[in-house]
């Protein structure tokens, strides 16, 4: 009976020890394609910053007067209640209408390489000009959100107080350096981060064999560092197109920025952080499921058609990477004193 149970506790320490050695060896690969996220707010180009920027990006980012109609707020489309997205196929903005592609997660976005599908934009200061001024969301312009913002006496105060060094605090700059800040604080440390600093539980055995499948297929690839993506531009169907109701024929990516032919259908790489959160799926929000959306990804990036396990195993890695939002008070925006200025409403080009 002994001699059984001490061939049994062998045999069990022999398992640990070779799933130690195992997830060591995973890390040890996966720490030379991905990062874990920062402990600290990162610092972003020519933007300090300050606490006062953050709490004034907070209320700009939250404040419906920002748009022509006083109806759309950033957080409108980028709902940080629902994956820093707004779970639709395409947003809706300025008089009800719909925008051409699916809203990318304002969630870790300080880590992309540039901002929007197409990387239209640099950063995220940049990034803030685009929808207030866009005639399908928030249809402003940034004459009128200065005027506005000047009409609160709190927000111009706010203003001093955030960019203390400049003869003119209240502009269009530094309301988009505001909203930079705000969302440079929106990061979602995940238990993918707390296995590759060292905690073998964090993960389950199905996430750890989705992560070595996600990295032997070659998804790694493309998504890969801290934020699993959100940076470099790749050919949507490298391998074999996906039908017009996933690629629409109309949205030629970033040829739209470049007009280089060789851009026609390419679109920066997604981030992959808290994407079990954002369906719909891809630029067009055609697909609904992960699952669905990985095994279309492997044919037509990869050339892989996936089985239902292998599928699987990559939507619970993929589910490894949803994150904790840090604490997010809902702001009290500052009251108007008078008539807050609208323009006419005229729709502005895209």
């Amino acid at each position: 009976m002994n001699t059984r149970l001490n061939v049994s506790c062998l045999a069990m320490v022999a398992m640990a020890m070779a799933s130690t050695a195992y997830s060591s060896e995973l890390r040890d690969d996966a720490l030379e394609i991905f990062r874990p996220l920062p402990s600290t707010v990162p610092a972003v180009t020519d933007n300090p910053i300050t606490p006062a920027k953050i709490e004034l990006g907070k209320a700009l980012f939250f404040d419906p007067r920002m748009s022509a109609s006083g109806v759309f707020s950033c957080n409108s489309c980028h709902n940080l209640a629902t994956g820093g997205d707004d779970n639709l196929e395409t947003s809706i903005g300025h008089g009800w209408q719909r925008g051409p592609r699916n809203a990318p997660t304002a969630l870790n976005s300080v880590f992309n390489e540039a901002q929007f599908w197409d990387g239209r934009a640099a950063d995220l200061a940049e990034q803030a000009k685009g929808p207030v001024q866009a005639g399908v969301e928030m249809a402003n312009t940034p004459a009128n959100v200065v005027s506005t913002l000047n009409s609160m006496p709190q927000y111009v105060t706010w203003f001093e107080e955030s960019f203390a060094d400049e003869a003119e605090p209240v502009s269009f700059d530094n309301f988009a350096k505001a909203i930079e800040a705000f969302e440079a604080t929106l990061i979602t440390p995940a238990p993918f981060d707390a296995w590759l600093n060292g905690d073998d539980a964090a993960m389950t055995e199905d996430q750890l064999a989705g992560l070595s499948l996600f990295m032997d297929l070659g998804c790694a690839s493309c998504h890969s560092d801290v934020n699993v993506g959100g940076h470099g531009y790749y050919p949507f169907g490298l391998i074999e197109k996906p039908g017009a109701d996933v690629l629409p024929v109309g949205d030629k990516g970033r040829f739209a920025v470049t007009e280089t032919a060789s851009d026609e259908y390419v679109f920066r790489a997604a981030p992959l952080r808290n994407i079990s959160q954002t369906a719909p799926y891809f630029h067009s929000g055609k697909v609904w499921d992960l699952k669905v959306a990985v095994q279309i990804m492997a044919e037509s990036q990869l050339g892989e058609e996936l089985d239902d396990e292998s599928a699987d195993q990559i939507v619970a890695f993929l589910d490894s990477l949803t994150g904790t939002l840090p604490p997010i008070t809902y702001p009290v925006l500052p009251a108007e004193t008078a008539a807050t200025p609208r323009p006419s409403g005229e729709i502005l080009p895209q």
